[in-house]
């Protein structure tokens, strides 16, 4: 049986605000936040956003977990994890 990477994703908006979600496929859902109406409704005013952090989950349940976790972060230790990340 064949399963589908989950990715939990952050992205900074052109105002410098983070959004974080979860998505099968990282290329569309960019598109979408940059160029339709199918992007979050928060992006959509502060186009165009690009990827800061990517992190590749087992499964649905997964990525929601961890999404759940990362939104409890506060502004500053979110931008630590992603700068930490980015390092390895």
């Amino acid at each position: 049986m064949s399963t589908k990477e989950w990715f939990l994703y952050v992205v900074e908006c052109s105002d410098g605000t983070l959004y974080t979600g979860i998505t099968t496929d990282l290329k569309r859902r960019l598109n979408e936040h940059n160029n339709s109406t199918r992007g979050a409704k928060y992006t959509r005013s502060r186009r165009p956003v690009k990827y800061r952090f990517t992190m590749i989950c087992t499964n649905q349940s997964d990525a929601t977990k961890e999404e759940i976790k990362f939104k409890k972060l506060t502004r500053k230790q979110k931008l630590k994890f992603i700068e930490r990340s980015s390092q390895t």
